[in-house]
């Protein structure tokens, strides 16, 4: 059985450690910031910490490659935080525990954090060492990625010169994305009106599901699980009064939703239940291969004093069930390649307000501000409110880049594997760092990562040290 000291490349997995002894979820990155910061010093490197913590570390070219334009080498600092629903884990204070299984490594019931510690530690390794080639190097790690790329956002010009960026953010070996989708969050939010709610409260609880990445994995059909809360509670809605006492679900906005919880007050208890015990149990049998752990739990509890009105819990449940949360379009010129997609990603309420965000994506902006209009209007029809937030930019595909061309032929060199030259249905932040830098030839790749965003988050052990191996040489061809 293979123990996680005795990995290969030790350097790789040996930072990979420290990233993931230091708590960095989103918005939650002082401290690994610092520990950049440190290595940097440590080490007698050229070292710039910005006002949001993004970090750049420069390295002055090896022998041979002193007039070579000047490389950047880039990934995130911050990881999702997800975790089983047994697990207590806290993701502010305890570090990432991992074990070695089957060739890769998994975290104890969380995210892994590969997703983009993999990168960081790649680049500490090729930072720490003395015999590796290369050309000058500035190595940019950004910080809150997952939560709307803020740090890329932050980023400017003034201590950067690289005319070719490397972005170890792509999760599957032998990819390598040249083009982006944009994006953005679409908010919504409904007025909390309160009323007296009815006789009998019943309590809906949904877990188990899969979850995942929204622009990875939408086309996979994982249930939702605030759609499938939503669809539940329209079929009360269709039959019968009711009152929504309290909603919420979803964690992040980028990921499928894996749970929610629901409260609703009817008079007649036992036809509310009928009626959702019928359609859980057609969830359960749509979702029997997407989702075979879904966990439905329906039961009596006690009632508030108050719930929402009768008028904003219908505009809640409609405008919820109504929303789409689908792939809308696939692209005509890469087979296969998902081109538009709208997540329901987190409900959310307070005594003021619920609050629906919903994670738009596409590579084309006008059919991506189609979406913002259809989810607008659903929300006047519905009696709430939209605004967009957090918009980023498409990376449009640059057919004359070196890196395109460079990077796909080594790989296929070395490993004897057909590389795959592609776009991507996700935001990488090399589409704002192209806003920041746009004569910048840029490319994105990685080792294998599965199961990103959700706990079965793991990374491909043999499929890193080939991609580490594969980022030294082509550091080395870039002369």
């Amino acid at each position: 059985m293979q123990r996680y000291e005795d990995l290969e490349p030790k350097n790789v997995f040996h930072w990979f450690k420290q990233l993931n002894d230091i708590p960095r979820g989103s918005g939650n990155e002082k401290g690994v910031s610092d520990f950049l910061v440190s290595f940097a010093k440590e080490r007698g490197l050229e070292v710039y910490q910005d006002h949001l913590n993004n970090v750049i570390i420069k390295k002055e070219a090896t022998k041979g490659y002193e007039n070579s334009e000047p490389v950047i080498l880039q990934g995130h600092m911050d990881m999702v935080c997800e975790k089983t629903d047994d697990s207590d884990h806290d993701f502010l204070k305890d570090p990432i525990s991992m074990h070695v299984k089957d060739g890769y490594v998994y975290a104890d019931n969380t995210t892994l954090g590969a997703d983009d510690g993999i990168a960081v530690a790649f680049c500490l390794a090729i930072l720490d060492s003395d015999n590796v080639s290369h050309p000058k190097l500035e190595v940019l790690v950004t910080i809150d990625e997952e939560r709307g790329m803020d740090g890329a956002n932050g980023v400017t010009a003034e201590h950067l010169s690289g005319t070719r960026l490397l972005n170890i953010d792509t999760e599957t070996e032998g990819e390598f994305i040249v083009s982006c989708s944009g994006g953005a969050n679409a908010i919504t939010t409904f007025k909390s009106e309160k009323s007296e709610g009815l006789s009998k409260a019943i309590e809906i609880s949904l877990s188990g599901l899969n979850g995942g990445h929204s622009g990875l994995e939408i086309q996979k059909q994982n249930k939702n699980a605030i759609k499938v809360m939503a669809r539940l509670l329209n079929k009360v809605a269709l039959e019968m009064d009711f009152r929504l006492q309290e909603i919420s679900g979803g964690s992040k906005h980028n990921a499928i939703a894996k749970n929610a919880h629901a409260i609703i007050t009817v008079d007649d208890l036992d036809k509310a239940m009928n009626i959702l015990n019928e359609i859980g149990e057609y969830v359960r049998h749509e979702g029997r291969k997407t989702d075979p752990n879904l966990v439905l739990d329906i039961k009596e509890t006690e009632k508030t004093e108050f719930s929402y009105s009768k008028e904003t819990s219908q505009s809640i449940v409609k405008f919820l069930y109504l929303l789409i949360n689908d792939v809308i379009s696939t692209s005509q010129d890469i087979e296969g390649l998902v081109q538009t997609s709208s997540n329901v990603g987190v409900v959310e309420a307070d005594d003021e307000q619920i609050k629906v965000t919903c994670c738009v994506r596409s590579s084309v902006e006008s059919e991506l501000h189609n979406m913002f209009d259809k989810i607008k209007s659903l929300a006047y029809l519905t009696h709430g409110t939209t605004v967009i937030e957090k918009e980023y930019p498409a990376w449009e595909f640059n057919t004359d880049g070196e890196l395109a061309k460079v990077a796909p032929a080594l790989y296929e060199e070395m490993t004897g594997k057909k590389a795959n030259v592609t776009a991507i249905h996700a935001g990488l932040e090399c589409g704002l760092l192209k806003g920041v830098l746009p004569d910048c030839d840029m490319i994105s790749f990685g080792p294998d990562i599965f199961g990103a965003h959700t706990p079965l988050e793991h990374l491909g052990i043999e499929s890193t040290q080939r991609m580490y191996d594969y980022t030294l040489k082509l550091l080395e061809k870039l002369k």
